[in-house]
């Protein structure tokens, strides 16, 4: 798949699949490409990976055929243009809140090269561009992913705004900070979450724009199968932290049970 495939699915409607890669051992990318995903969630905001790693991480991924999108540290359009140009197929904008951001990122994202004041006035609609420059700047950014993440209440308010800017084509649900925002930390089956997630989904889908939940926290897949069921169609299945550290923390458990020793029960979190 490529950056403009995946974009064009979101914005159909149509479901894409992947999962949170922490790890940056090379063995690993043959390991992933063989699990049926469309993407890769690459994280810069929480995980520590330089540009090098960064770099050759995107680039094979992508000799894969997996998407590589990247979750960069704030909402800023030059750290996006930075990590395009190491080889991120998509941004992901951590805790985005407003518009004005998004239009910012837009224009990093799906007008480069423009810059300074000329892209001001396109972003803001008071100039337009030739048609040569306008055919250049399309086939440049085709592939190219925007993505940002909806997780605070206030997000939610400005929600219509955001989903308005040209050129968004997906939303993502941060269910941690989500719901500290909504004063009710990491309580992940409370009404008043699972309503805002239904809420962004639905608002997301009218507008034509991919939603998903990145169902880190979610032990099975049922819930993420009923948002899939209500709309969702940016589907990050869980992580590869997540899963060592659920899966040995339980086998290791069993082997000290099997072998007459007392197990303390643990509860490994990892907050992403």
């Amino acid at each position: 798949m490529t950056g403009n495939e995946l974009r064009q699915t979101l914005r159909n409607g149509n479901r894409v699949y992947g999962t949170l890669i922490v790890s940056t051992s090379p063995s690993w990318i043959d390991i992933v490409g063989q699990l049926n995903l469309d993407f890769v969630f690459i994280d810069t905001e929480h995980i520590a990976v330089d540009l090098q790693q960064l770099s050759w991480m995107c680039h094979a991924y992508m000799g894969k055929g997996v998407v590589p999108l990247v979750r960069i540290s704030s909402p800023d359009p030059y750290e996006a243009c930075r990590v395009l140009d190491s080889g991120a197929k998509g941004i992901i904008s951590p805790y985005t809140e407003t518009p004005e951001e998004v239009q910012q990122l837009r224009g990093a994202v799906k007008t480069r090269p423009l810059k300074g004041k000329r892209l001001d006035n396109y972003l803001n609609g008071s100039e337009e561009l030739e048609p040569e420059l306008a055919r250049y700047i399309k086939t440049l950014n085709e592939n190219h992913v925007l993505i940002v993440n909806i997780e605070s209440h206030p997000a939610m308010e400005n929600l219509d705004e955001i989903l308005a800017v040209p050129g968004l084509d997906g939303v993502l649900i941060g269910p941690h900070d989500l719901t500290c925002s909504l004063g009710i930390p990491e309580q992940y089956d409370h009404p008043q979450f699972l309503e805002a997630v239904e809420e962004i989904i639905a608002k997301a889908r009218e507008a034509g724009v991919g939603a998903g939940v990145h169902a880190f926290y979610v032990d099975g897949i049922h819930q993420e199968i009923a948002w899939g069921e209500t709309g969702a169609n940016l589907m990050v299945h869980s992580g590869d932290i997540n899963r060592f550290s659920k899966i040995m923390g339980r086998e290791i458990s069993e082997l000290r049970q099997a072998l007459g020793e007392k197990v303390k029960a643990k509860d490994v979190s990892v907050n992403i």
